[in-house]
């Protein structure tokens, strides 16, 4: 199983999710991640067309390189259109998991990453496009994987079904779930943890602040949270509450508990968040709460 690190740095907030972010802030929250001995850091080139690349790469360039790792993804390039993303360049992400789309897309993501090679190469959201991913994008991880360009390959959803069929019918290294096991979703437990664990899939868990709402904001999977989910996160914020523990804390934490997570992913745009982020990774939190939230 690949050894990521207890917590890994995710790039979309600095690419423009939600709000803009400058040149200087990212760079200076990258730079934060380092000094705190975070040193896996993913991305892809969805974040901000390509933005969040380029400022990684400017924020890990004359970092040894054997002491970190960056994953980034294939199955969307890029072409001219209007983003969504603050302060990002006029590009728009469209599937392609052809076996020639994912290998110009990683060298696209070499290129703005300034690297001569990434650790991780995943597979994003191939959701609905199964066969042609199977056959197509994850097929040219595996040549890459095969020749030594990349040390592991897998997949990224945040749906667990095709994650479940892509490790019944490929050789994933890894998974990326994002926000199928956190402290309010435990869609990933029933079926697809026990499975990783079997095969010995490594899973980082990706939006452990279900995208923002865990932490006091007020988005789910990125769009606004409907009432049931605030009604249950108001749920698990009175049981943190009579434990003494923020509920930030306890979701940072909570899917790292499982024998199957290698890596807890977190967003962050500033220094002061990953900062945050990172102090609430290493408290200790009483297994009195655990046994509340189960």
């Amino acid at each position: 199983m690949i050894e990521l690190g207890r917590l890994a740095l995710g790039t979309a907030p600095i690419g423009g999710l939600y709000e803009a972010v400058d040149d200087d802030t990212a760079q200076a929250a990258v730079e934060r991640a380092w000094e705190l001995g975070v040193r896996y850091f993913d991305t892809a080139p969805r974040y901000g067309a390509g933005l969040a690349e380029r400022r990684l790469g400017a924020a890990l360039h004359g970092k040894p390189r054997a002491e970190f790792a960056v994953s980034t993804k294939v199955g969307r390039l890029l072409r001219p259109g209007t983003t969504a993303w603050y302060g990002a360049p006029a590009l728009v992400d469209y599937f392609d998991f052809s076996r020639d789309a994912a290998l110009r897309s990683l060298g696209e993501s070499l290129g703005r990453l300034g690297l001569d090679r990434v650790d991780v190469a995943y597979v994003h959201d191939p959701d609905d496009h199964f066969d042609e991913a199977m056959a197509g994008s994850f097929g040219a991880l595996r040549e890459l994987r095969d020749e030594g360009v990349v040390r592991a390959i897998g997949v990224g959803s945040n749906q667990t079904a095709i994650l479940c069929r892509f490790a019944r019918e490929a050789d994933p290294d890894c998974f990326l779930v994002a926000g199928r096991y956190t402290a309010l979703d435990r869609g990933a437990a029933p079926e697809l943890l026990p499975l990783c664990e079997e095969r010995g899939i490594a899973v980082v868990a990706g939006g452990v602040f279900n995208s923002g709402v865990l932490a006091g904001g007020d988005t789910f999977d990125y769009e606004a949270a409907p009432p049931d989910v605030l009604a249950r996160v108001a749920r698990l914020r009175e049981t943190c509450a009579r434990h003494g523990v923020p509920l930030p804390a306890a979701a940072v934490q909570f899917p790292l508990r499982h024998p199957a997570v290698s890596t807890a992913l977190v967003g962050c745009r500033t220094p002061d968040e990953v900062a945050e982020d990172v102090r609430l990774s290493t408290l200790d939190l009483p297994a009195a709460l655990w046994e509340e939230l189960g």
